[in-house]
């Protein structure tokens, strides 16, 4: 998650400095190389036996060449179940949402750290971590709080419009306000359609373990 402040719809608040950033975290890493039949392919995980690069990301589902099937891959519906629901009690954002975007940002990573700087589960950079009151983005219960709070105030800047928000979440409520919808960024509308299709996935999922439960709160289309 990148945040952009140019428009007067940030949260104001002042940036961390660069030693508060604890620099031994790892980055967010995808592995690109060629599989058996000589295609390129992308992972988080490291290829056994075969050459590969590694590509350091802003988010998980950011890499618009990115080889993972987003329809298929393995959901995490049991992991921080407790912040996650505490979260979107709190700020009444769908749970469901808050699965997706954390899975977009950092395949449930919670020292995920991107080459930007933006840190933990839900990819919080230092300054928006400061201003949602997050004291330390690399405890997981104060990261989702923390980006929880955020992604429900830019669902509130939209009118709950999901589009908007998450697009908003991967670059900035300025460029979402500058192009009057979702930034013509590869990135940006790779990574928009990637958390519609995990929130889709993890809201039938939820519905589906827990018979009538409605996950359906400040999210929209």
């Amino acid at each position: 998650m990148q945040v952009v402040a140019d428009n007067g719809m940030a949260v104001p608040g002042k940036s961390a400095t660069a030693a508060e950033i604890p620099a031994e975290q790892p980055s967010m890493k995808i592995f690109k190389y060629r599989d058996s039949n000589g295609v390129r392919a992308f992972s988080d995980k490291a290829p056994s036996g075969r050459r590969y690069e590694v590509i350091q990301l802003s988010c998980f589902a950011c890499s618009v060449r990115s080889s993972v099937d987003w329809h298929s891959i393995p959901l995490k519906l049991n992991a921080f179940t407790a912040a996650i629901d505490s979260a979107s009690r709190q700020y009444r954002v769908d749970p469901a949402l808050i699965r997706a975007v954390i899975h977009a940002e950092s395949a449930f990573k919670p020292s995920a750290r991107s080459k930007k700087g933006a840190l933990g589960l839900m990819q919080l950079m230092p300054a928006t971590a400061k201003d949602m009151g997050v004291g330390n983005a690399l405890v997981p219960e104060e990261n989702i709080l923390g980006g929880v709070r955020y992604l429900a105030w830019l669902l509130e800047q939209h009118n709950g419009n999901t589009l908007l928000a998450t697009a908003a979440y991967n670059a900035g409520p300025g460029a979402v306000k500058r192009y009057n919808g979702i930034p013509p960024f590869e990135e940006t509308e790779t990574y928009v359609k990637r958390v519609r299709i995990l929130h889709g996935r993890y809201r039938n999922a939820l519905v589906a373990n827990a018979p009538g439960r409605s996950v359906s709160l400040t999210a929209s289309y």
